[in-house]
């Protein structure tokens, strides 16, 4: 039976968190021992600060960045740049052997353009050539969240819809990382199992709206196109992510 790697999505203040991100790479070294890994990550807490130095402000609808095309050159040295390169340069340290990427290096991700938010891209998979061949060379392959359109031009794309992509082209396992513990309901405890229509009436009621809806709907579509669970777990106690190596629950689990 082939190994299904896992993609584990890393965003929000972890990466500004260098302890915090040490020990979630360390686990990450533990899992590699049995699955492949693959990460992605965004970057928006430092793509406010990089676009504050530069006199932007920043909007956001529905949880996404609106990403004028005079902000991409800024966007893309914060996410493809700065963030990628510390991320790596950390899992270089834990052995990990990381090899940084944009989501089109090899055609891995294709485009089409969400025009309501500016440069920015809705992500699909594309070809999986390249990151098959780095995953059997025991690589890891680290995406920043930015893409590049069919005429050439920067995009900007969120990063856990791009996990979602990256997913759907390897057949893998998603996690989506977030700063609380998982999906919690409207007392704020944790919701350990939810299933696609349990998770509608959870954004009905409002319980859900914003980045963690943006977060759910890459995992309703994963698990829709995959068949499989999706997990969404907080990185604040990383080494409970060692129990996807022994089958067991962490988070919460968005039933397929």
């Amino acid at each position: 039976m082939k190994t299904l790697p896992i993609v584990i999505k890393m965003g929000g203040r972890l990466l500004q968190e260098r302890a915090a991100m040490d020990a979630l790479l360390a686990v990450c070294r533990q899992l590699k021992q049995q699955r492949p890994v693959i990460i992605v990550h965004g970057g928006g807490d430092q793509v406010d600060q990089w676009l504050a130095q530069f006199g932007f402000t920043t909007e956001k609808i529905d949880g996404q960045r609106v990403s004028p095309p005079e902000q991409m050159p800024i966007i893309c040295g914060a996410l493809d740049g700065a963030v990628n390169a510390e991320l790596v340069s950390r899992a270089m340290l834990q052995q990990l052997n990381p090899v940084g990427l944009n989501l089109s290096a090899g055609g891995s991700l294709q485009f089409t353009l969400n025009t309501r938010l500016g440069a920015v891209g809705l992500a699909r998979a594309g070809e999986a050539k390249l990151v098959n061949i780095l995953l059997q060379q025991g690589f890891t392959p680290v995406f920043s969240s930015v893409g590049i359109g069919s005429e050439g031009q920067l995009l900007n794309v969120n990063a856990d819809l791009a996990a979602a992509a990256i997913c759907q082209l390897v057949q893998g396992e998603l996690v989506l990382l977030t700063d609380v513990p998982g999906i919690l309901d409207s007392q704020m405890q944790l919701i350990a199992e939810l299933s696609p229509a349990g998770a509608a009436e959870l954004v009905a009621s409002g319980v859900i709206k914003g980045g963690m809806k943006v977060k759910l709907d890459a995992a309703l579509e994963t698990g829709q196109a995959l068949q499989r669970n999706i997990i969404v777990a907080g990185w604040k106690e990383p080494e409970n992510l060692l129990k996807l190596m022994r089958n067991e629950p962490v988070g919460t689990c968005i039933l397929f």
